[in-house]
């Protein structure tokens, strides 16, 4: 069966792993799953993922989920840009989270980024989830 969503099952796998204070998840690979977490731990919402190849030819990510003083790190996670509404910003229209204390990940031309680096290298694209 085919996932219509791949990014927002990823999303949901975090969320819940995070309610249930899990400290590993693991998810199905993918080029944007794996971009998307880059960017979660450059800004530090993650401690890290790794990739594990199967004999038949799939992979799975395993993510390191953060928590700081036993609460989690990421206190919510939102999928903005969805199958059945794309949701695109131009630079001047990328959307503040939280007045700067969270992020939006995009998805640029330049590739997925967080939204302050968008803004410096003066690039806009579709919206993908918002991390506060």
């Amino acid at each position: 069966m085919s996932m219509t969503d791949p990014l927002g099952d990823m999303l949901t796998r975090i969320r819940n792993g995070l309610m249930r204070g899990k400290s590993k998840i693991t998810t199905p690979n993918s080029k944007l799953r794996a971009r998307v977490l880059d960017v979660l731990q450059a800004e530090g919402y993650i401690r890290g993922y790794s990739q594990t190849d199967f004999d038949n030819g799939k992979s799975e990510l395993e993510i390191e989920l953060k928590y700081y003083e036993g609460a989690p790190v990421i206190r919510e996670i939102l999928r903005v840009s969805k199958p059945g509404r794309r949701v695109y910003a131009s630079v001047k229209n990328i959307p503040s989270v939280a007045n700067g204390l969270g992020i939006a990940i995009l998805s640029t031309p330049k590739g997925v980024m967080a939204d302050h680096e968008a803004r410096e290298q003066n690039v806009g694209g579709e919206v993908l989830c918002q991390i506060f």
